[in-house]
């Protein structure tokens, strides 16, 4: 798993370095990174041009001193000195000795125009708020041009511990991050500004607090992928129990249950008024138009995907509730669970509520206890925090970057996916894939992440060819399964005698 670390934990870890080594040598170090890293984007170095936006303070000293090193390669370097008396003076040293040149804003226009690579180093972890209007005017010039957009750090106007982006900010196609990868860089409108994010190793991990929030690997999520062995019946592999979808619309119901037996269970149940939409689709799964209690044994359930919010749903979703079996809740099931979330709190068993935003703002506008408070915000990992603590449940924020909280606050935020996810009934798919591994004894939180992680790869492959559709996903949903446990499988020591 990849530990995502807040800005103050990056400064905490880097203090007792700074105290140890000579002056500058960290700097040297995460420069040198950065330095590698834009050379191999470049390609080849003669030739080519790099421009770097350079502000005041230890950022802009990162992007002077892998300016240095891009010149001494062969690179025609520019830096465009947006505070000239306030610029790193051991980096703009550095550059000039290498035979690097520096411009003032005013004049930075031919320069950009003309540029290969376009370095950010304007302001560091520690800048709050959009570019101010010169800086905003030339990253938008170089945005406009065919340069590659690359950050030092994190992109600047991004906030590092948020993602929040509050005005104008550096659009990178690239982000070299230092020490530890940066939630901001991750998720909110950061992850679009960050582009492809490469970490660069200045020593920093034996000082840093354990992780609270991470992001799963292919090889993580393949470990947690049950594969059957020789011994193994329907029901050892996982029973899982769906809810979904009605008579008038059964579609969700029809997705939702694709969806969890191309992701492998045993055996899947369906009770519900689709019952037969879902028998006409899915012959495979053993069907009821009756109670969940008249389905059979089950070892998970989902519930709420286009069941409707009326008393008999209500009816329905309490019953499942109250069992002692973990429960996935979506849809329609979390517009009544908003207006009395006490069916949910002190559950036993595990609970994944699946909101976006407009169904999480539902938990504070319904006086649930204001966990949704006005709605998700701009901190989208201490949103779900906040409800699952209150709640006592696993919540799955959906967005771009799906963030999963546990009660006790560890999060992780997804890394897979596609924005043509953004169609109907994509979210019933996430459910049946979820609802299938809560069925295998995955604790709820990693269920939740899991699940997150394949239906975004599904959502890849799928989208190969252009936009797609729900059921896209479902007829996928094997293929990414295997390519995930075919990358784990590529990196294993060949055990063959």
């Amino acid at each position: 798993m990849i530990g995502l670390h807040t800005a103050a934990e990056v400064r905490a870890a880097e203090a007792p370095l700074l105290a140890a080594l000579p002056a500058g040598a960290l700097m040297l170090r995460a420069a040198t990174g950065l330095g590698v890293v834009c050379l191999r984007l470049l390609g080849r170095p003669y030739g080519r041009s790099a421009v770097l936006l350079v502000g005041a303070g230890d950022n802009g000293g990162d992007a002077l001193h892998a300016g240095a090193l891009l010149a001494g390669r062969g690179v025609r370097v520019t830096a465009v000195l947006l505070a000239p008396d306030r610029a790193h003076p051991g980096g703009l040293a550095a550059l000039r000795r290498a035979g690097g040149r520096t411009v003032a804003p005013d004049d930075a226009g031919p320069v950009l125009d003309r540029a290969d690579l376009v370095l950010d180093g304007i302001v560091g972890i520690g800048g709050v708020g959009g570019l101010r209007p010169p800086a905003a005017a030339l990253v938008e010039r170089a945005a406009s041009g065919p340069a590659l957009m690359v950050a030092v750090d994190v992109p600047s106007g991004v906030d590092a511990d948020t993602g929040a982006v509050e005005g104008a900010a550096f659009p990178a196609t690239h982000t070299v991050t230092f020490g530890a990868v940066k939630p901001g860089l991750v998720v909110g409108e950061g992850r679009a500004c960050a582009g492809e994010v490469h970490l660069v190793d200045i020593g920093l991990a034996e000082h840093l607090p354990r992780a609270t929030t991470w992001q799963l690997t292919d090889d993580d999520v393949a470990a947690r992928l049950p594969v059957p062995e020789a011994g193994d019946d329907k029901y050892s592999q996982g029973v899982v129990g769906i809810v979904a979808g009605s008579a008038t619309y059964p579609g969700a119901g029809v997705l939702c249950t694709g969806a969890a037996l191309r992701s492998r269970p045993g055996l899947v149940r369906y009770a519900g008024t689709a019952a037969d939409g879902v028998r006409a689709a899915w012959p495979e799964v053993i069907v009821t138009d009756g109670r969940p209690s008249e389905a059979g044994r089950v070892q998970a359930w989902v519930v709420g995907p286009g069941m409707g919010t009326d008393d008999d749903a209500r009816s329905v979703l309490a019953e499942v509730l109250a069992t002692e079996l973990p429960v996935l809740v979506d849809a329609d099931a979390l517009t009544l669970l908003a207006a009395e979330p006490d069916l949910v709190r002190g559950r036993s068993a595990p609970t994944v509520l699946t909101p976006h935003d407009r169904e999480f703002a539902r938990f504070g506008a319904a006086g649930g206890g204001g966990a949704g408070g006005s709605g998700v915000g701009a901190d989208r990992i201490a949103s779900a925090r906040r409800l699952a603590a209150d709640l006592g449940a696993v919540v799955l924020l959906k967005g771009e970057a799906t963030v999963v909280a546990d009660p006790a606050g560890t999060a992780w935020v997804n890394a897979t996916g596609t924005p043509w996810l953004a169609t109907a009934g994509t979210g019933d798919v996430l459910s049946g894939i979820a609802g299938a591994l809560l069925a295998t004894d995955l604790p709820g939180a990693e269920a939740a992440a899991v699940a997150a992680h394949v239906h975004g790869r599904a959502g890849q492959v799928a989208s190969a060819g252009g936009p797609l559709i729900a059921g896209d996903l479902v007829r996928h949903l094997p293929e990414a399964i295997g390519r995930v446990r075919g990358a784990r499988q590529a990196r294993l020591p060949d055990s063959a005698p």
